[in-house]
């Protein structure tokens, strides 16, 4: 009895678990599809008419297309600039290699809304303008932290036993890094390039407060609430969960196909 109430205790924590985190964007997604003007009970449908009208929106594909290269772009600079550093902190660590990590990871503990209102200040010293540029150094920033955790908890001394022998063969330092370093540390880097790009895709506060005419997906929903809800504003999201969700599972797909052809 014991162990069967357990087992019901446990199901039932699960399942509203599941249900607090998942029930908020299962009514997204199914009010996206309402035939009226409300996205309120009762559901009718189901329709397509609010994602024609979303897709048919040119401001609303103009910051989808702003969305997708700032998070590409972004995620490229972070995995790439948190690669060198975990690399050069794991092959040749200098003195004081715990304050340098520390440094490095320390901008994941700062608020967003303090890293946007610092990098305002800087730019408008520096008289750059707002723009999707000022955004990308932005998500490029917020995003490094992460990118050079997850790539340097990956590097182990086998790999600079690798890099060594390399050496020793005549290698160079970048034949090193191309040859060597970056086919072992792919997965690492893939799933840093991945969770970057979903996490830049997503971010909102940054890409208000650096943006003025080039906006963001989130900032274009955020803009098309103020007008009120509406299942147009739920298609939006529904867009943006849908790519969220689709780069994470090509993340994992990925990781799950370079284990099996590893093996």
């Amino acid at each position: 009895m014991r162990r069967l109430f357990g087992n019901i205790s446990t199901g039932v924590y699960l399942a509203a678990m599941l249900g607090f985190i998942y029930l908020p964007v299962v009514i997204l997604v199914l009010f996206s599809f309402q035939r009226g003007m409300l996205p309120v009970p009762p559901f009718e449908g189901p329709s397509l008419e609010w994602y024609e009208r979303a897709f048919s929106n040119p401001r609303l594909m103009a910051a989808l297309g702003n969305s997708v290269i700032v998070a590409l772009s972004s995620s490229f600079a972070a995995t790439l600039l948190g690669f060198l550093a975990a690399y050069s902190l794991a092959r040749r660590p200098p003195r004081y290699a715990g304050s340098v990590r520390f440094l490095l990871m320390a901008p994941i503990t700062v608020s967003y809304l303090i890293i946007a209102l610092g990098l305002l200040v800087v730019f408008n010293m520096v008289g750059m303008s707002k723009s999707l540029l000022a955004v990308g150094i932005g998500h490029t920033i917020i995003n490094l932290p992460l990118c050079f955790a997850i790539i340097y908890s990956q590097f182990g001394d086998h790999h600079r036993n690798m890099d060594q022998a390399a050496h020793d063969l005549g290698a160079g330092d970048l034949q090193v890094i191309w040859r060597i370093a970056i086919p072992i540390m792919r997965p690492a880097i893939f799933a840093a390039f991945c969770l970057a790009a979903t996490l830049s895709w997503d971010e909102f506060i940054i890409a208000l407060l650096l943006s003025r005419f080039d906006v963001t997906l989130p900032v274009m929903i955020f803009e098309l609430l103020r007008a009120g809800l509406s299942p147009e504003v739920n298609a939006a999201g529904t867009i943006v969960f849908a790519i969220s969700m689709s780069t994470v599972a090509v993340a994992a797909i990925a990781m799950l196909l370079w284990r099996g052809g590893k093996r």
